[in-house]
């Protein structure tokens, strides 16, 4: 390849051709090969040929930019401008760092009298121009995936030349690709400490804040840019969700809705509408905002999941034909593609086609679980070392540390447990705040966490014996000031984040008096609860994936909640939701009685509660209390050895109990 190209940079494109063909032979659906074939035809003169290969590349790889840009510069040969336009304008829609594409777009816009056009892709060319070649490359390799290559190229450059902000902010999108908006955060700081009115970076600040579930922070950015440009787009959609986290529906709803009368026909926003809407129990509109998505990109698998996911809808025939259809579809993304697999899971499920639902569900987690980097070694570790750390001497000897302030009702376990409906239960009482999943724990953690030590030898939860009083009493207060923006002045607020239970140690140092319920649910219905569930990114665990992962998971719950309840004895209440279901009256008056509040009627007509719900659960948790979901994997039974196996191998279940944990 890098022949081949030198023969290219040095215009003999006879013998690019000849290297391009030969590699050809041996990679017939190389992307880099094709692109090489094709722009050597054109240096040759053989524009037609090009477009041909160019066809059979964008078959292979549709969403790689310079595929699009080279059509254009054939389509300018060819003296074919309206073509050439269209190709340039797809070319910088999938990769914005083009200068040629973007100096060809405004060459060709002032030729078609688009004036405003011409001087927006002049600017686009102007400030390309304007960075340092390595750093161009370097983003241009970023916008075509070339991830590693690009973090390469802008390393080696940062090495010699120091903190260029350019070169830092392309770190911190590397970082967000990565997963690590965390890095994305110091990377993004340090460039605002330099250019504090560097607009582009600090929404990227926003956004990184937004993904870490920093949310009153993500706001204070986003309000910042607001005052400057208060007609953004991106600032006021971003802003709108942020609003939709804090539980500030009435900002948020009118932003989206006035987006919408701007651009009816973004099926993003159609998306980000449902979702509030159902969240509020709006359930109508919000299906009504999900298949105006759906119609404005037929394949838009996520319309579809979250029509499935309301737990309610039923999808039609032709609805199923077409979900079918976009599925198999080799031109289908893989995120849209799984969002059909497991919407297509739910219908199936729905209809009573188990075998044919069960394919889509298994099919689903397979596509899903090749994007996840979960590693169950390193959580492992940490449940270990909390089991050395965190002992009943430990805790003696800090007795009344911490904040004495007796508001926080944690709710945790693992997803779909049964938490929704013993959170809408408590936030039915007039005492108690129902808030929402709130990561802040997991953030004070995170604080405590070295992340320049190796995965077998963390800082946490060691450095909790290194804390004093003081520090545990402060660590509380930052807790509960930082939930404040969440709550409305009750007595209690409850905070639903299920993997608090991996920090119920740092919990009781900081907060001796909090409420710590354990949501749990029989082992098998559990487990595949979570294998049918497809969860939001960023936000979503991503051990549910495979089978082998959440038996795994499971065994690391139990050992650590055994723990706890030895070491933190009497701090614990434990409802299990077979038990909630079938004796509901009794098993809420013993967890009203454990949180010390006296009963309402309403704890009990807690599906009548209007109030935001932002889990799965948030239609469920709208009906009275059933017994419908108890036994629904049983249908699945047939498909299901390999979840009771590995149940059975970690030790969850017993080989001759067919379904009931230890």
């Amino acid at each position: 390849m890098e022949r081949a190209w030198e023969h290219l940079r040095g215009g003999d494109y006879a013998a690019a051709h000849q290297a391009a063909g030969e590699l050809c032979a041996q990679y017939p659906a190389h992307r880099d090969v094709l692109y090489l074939l094709a722009v050597s035809l054109r240096g040759l003169g053989r524009t037609a040929e090009a477009l041909e290969v160019l066809q059979e590349l964008e078959h292979h790889h549709p969403t790689y930019a310079r595929l699009f840009e080279e059509r254009g510069l054939c389509h300018l040969a060819q003296q074919a401008p309206q073509p050439a336009l269209t190709a340039f304008s797809r070319a910088v829609r999938l990769n914005t760092w083009l200068p040629v594409s973007w100096s060809a777009l405004a060459a060709l816009d002032r030729q078609c009298g688009r004036t405003q056009e011409a001087e927006a892709a002049a600017r686009s060319c102007a400030i390309l121009e304007r960075l340092p070649s390595e750093i161009r490359i370097a983003y241009s390799l970023f916008g075509d995936g070339e991830i590693h290559a690009a973090e390469q190229r802008v390393r080696q450059y940062l090495l010699t030349h120091g903190d260029d902000i350019e070169g830092l902010r392309l770190l911190a999108r590397i970082a967000m690709a990565h997963d690590a908006p965390d890095g994305a955060q110091t990377l993004l700081e340090k460039v605002l400490a330099i250019a504090p009115d560097y607009h582009a970076a600090r929404y990227e600040y926003a956004v990184a804040l937004l993904t870490r579930l920093k949310h009153h922070r993500a706001r204070e950015e986003l309000e910042k840019l607001l005052a400057v440009a208060p007609e953004n787009r991106a600032y006021r959609f971003t802003h709108a969700t942020v609003c939709t986290r804090l539980g500030e529906f009435e900002r948020a709803l009118p932003a989206y809705q006035r987006l919408l009368k701007e651009t009816p026909k973004d099926a993003d926003l159609h998306m980000a509408l449902g979702h509030s809407l159902k969240t509020l129990g709006r359930t109508a509109e919000a299906i009504e905002s999900y298949h105006a998505a759906a119609a404005l990109r037929p394949s838009y698998g996520g319309a579809y999941w979250n029509l499935a996911n309301l737990k309610t809808y039923r999808f039609d025939a032709a609805e199923l034909e077409r979900m079918s259809r976009y599925e198999a579809d080799a031109a289908t993304s893989r995120v849209d593609r799984y969002h059909l697999c497991f919407a297509l899971g739910k219908a199936l499920e729905d209809r009573g086609e188990y075998a044919r639902s069960f394919h889509y569900y298994e099919r689903g987690n397979a596509l899903k679980k090749e994007e996840c980097r979960y590693r169950p070694e390193f959580l492992e570790t940490i449940a270990r070392l909390q089991r050395a750390t965190c002992t009943a001497d430990f805790f003696a000897a800090r007795r009344g540390w911490g904040h004495p302030d007796a508001a926080p009702i944690f709710i945790l376990g693992l997803p779909r447990a049964g938490s929704t409906l013993i959170e809408q239960i408590l936030a039915s009482h007039s005492e108690v705040d129902g808030t929402m999943e709130l990561p802040d724990i997991a953030h004070l953690v995170f604080d405590l966490h070295d992340r320049t030590r190796p995965p077998d030898s963390p800082r946490y939860p060691g450095v909790l014996a290194e804390l004093d009083r003081q520090e545990c009493a402060r660590l509380g207060e930052k807790y509960l000031r930082e939930t404040g923006v969440y709550r409305h002045g009750r007595r209690f607020f409850i905070d639903k984040w299920p993997n608090n239970f991996r920090d119920l140690g740092f919990i009781h140092l900081i907060l001796p008096n909090a409420r710590i319920i354990d949501a749990r649910r029989e082992p098998m219905a559990c487990c595949f609860s979570n294998f049918k569930q497809l969860f939001p990114p960023g936000a979503g665990p991503e051990f549910v994936y495979s089978f082998e992962d959440i038996a795994r998971y499971y065994r690391m719950y139990l050992d650590l909640m055994r723990h706890w309840d030895t070491v933190l004895p009497g701090k614990i209440l434990r409802i299990q939701h077979e038990e909630l279901v079938t004796d509901f009256r009794a098993t809420v008056h013993r967890l009203l009685e454990f949180c010390g509040l006296k009963p309402e009627l309403a704890c009990f007509e807690f599906h009548k509660t209007e109030r935001a719900v932002h889990t799965a659960s948030a239609e469920q948790v709208r009906r009275p209390i059933n017994r419908a979901g108890l036994d629904q994997w049983r249908h699945f039974e047939p498909w299901l050895a390999p979840l009771r196996e590995a149940l059975v191998r970690f030790e969850v279940m017993s080989p001759d109990t067919p379904a009931c944990g230890r």
